[in-house]
């Protein structure tokens, strides 16, 4: 079965403290939901296109358990910490076999 990931990248972080709610929110439902951590903040080299500010990779064991832990009450309530006029580039991708 292939894995699933939450891909993040964030184009502008003005106050990264307003983050704090939402990271511990986010933290706690990624863990109860079996997420990974495989990167957040570490170093960037933008290509192209591409967003040279924060990024981060969490990796599930299905696309599957990814999609569902975006949609639980635990993450869907880590959202609500997120600061008003925040974005970000946020996708739920499948991961080859």
């Amino acid at each position: 079965m292939a894995m699933g990931y939450w891909v993040s990248v964030y184009p502008v972080i003005s106050d990264p403290e307003t983050l704090t709610a939402y990271n511990e929110l986010a933290g706690q439902a990624v863990r109860a939901a079996g997420g990974r951590v495989l990167s957040r903040g570490g170093r960037v080299v933008a290509h192209e296109d591409g967003i040279a500010q924060r990024v981060v990779l969490i990796e599930f064991d299905s696309f599957e358990e990814a999609a569902a832990a975006y949609e639980s009450e635990s993450y869907q309530k880590a959202l609500g910490a997120l600061p008003d006029g925040f974005a970000r580039d946020f996708r739920i991708i499948e991961g080859t076999d």
